[in-house]
């Protein structure tokens, strides 16, 4: 009778054990930020948004949420009240990686260029709101452009990175310098070399009949790499998030 009473209640336990591991939340990283990360449409292929490929580098207990859109400035991205709808879900222990810059530099579009001071106004927003959360912000610098002059990779997006890195110092959050990684990743490159990187498709493609060649917005063997540059990263920076990275 013993003997059954201990077996019955190694079975509660181990159920209980395994409604638990079940019940178990997972970490959601959201993307916030443009058209370089953004999920995109059948219509586009092959153009690709790094956090595409984000999600294979996580074990199972952690779920991607890209939220990043074409053509979003952290001005955008608040007004379109886009921010507004992940806070709703944002829980404790959540991680937001925030990627801008792209479309704030284009200060001749009102809808969604910012100046520096208004770039860094809504960086900390971004931060502060996801800290109230108790979630956790990690900042990004844009990535580069495929922007060779004479061979060598020259900046295009001005002094917006150094608002993100000088706030990331200054705020003590945790910062992935995408521009510095890709810009030493398309060096090491080259200018010809890297466009297989880019949106370089030749004419008679189905989603591009007069063809593409587009040195913002990434191929599909572009996206895989720079979300392998983010995975690196987040490794680097070492927070909580790196243990649930996959080794490859």
């Amino acid at each position: 009778m013993r003997r059954r009473i201990s077996y019955l209640s190694l079975i509660l336990v181990f159920t209980l054990l395994s409604f638990t591991v079940w019940k178990k939340e997972k970490i959601t990283v959201y993307i916030i930020g443009d058209s370089t990360a953004a999920n995109k449409q059948p219509k586009a292929f092959p153009e690709t948004g790094w956090g595409m490929e984000l999600q294979p580098f996580f074990d199972l207990e952690v779920k991607v949420d890209n939220r990043a859109l074409n053509g979003r400035s952290t001005k955008s991205f608040i007004n379109e009240k886009r921010w507004e709808a992940i806070l709703t879900t944002l829980k404790e222990g959540d991680f937001v990686l925030i990627e801008f810059g792209h479309n704030d530099e284009k200060i001749e579009k009102p809808e969604v260029g910012t100046s520096l001071i208004e770039f860094k106004t809504n960086l900390i927003k971004y931060i502060q709101e996801t800290q109230a959360k108790k979630a956790n912000p990690i900042l990004l610098t844009p990535i580069a452009r495929r922007n060779f002059k004479n061979g060598v990779l020259t900046d295009t997006h001005k002094g917006y990175p150094d608002v993100v890195r000088k706030l990331a110092d200054s705020l003590h959050i945790p910062l992935i310098d995408m521009q510095r990684k890709t810009e030493k990743l398309l060096t090491g490159l080259g200018d010809e070399p890297s466009k297989k990187l880019f949106n370089y498709v030749d004419s008679g493609h189905v989603n591009y009949p007069t063809g593409k060649k587009d040195d913002t917005h990434l191929s599909p063997d572009g996206a895989k790499v720079v979300a392998g540059l983010v995975a690196e990263g987040i490794k680097e920076i070492k927070t909580d998030l790196a243990k649930h990275l996959i080794k490859k």
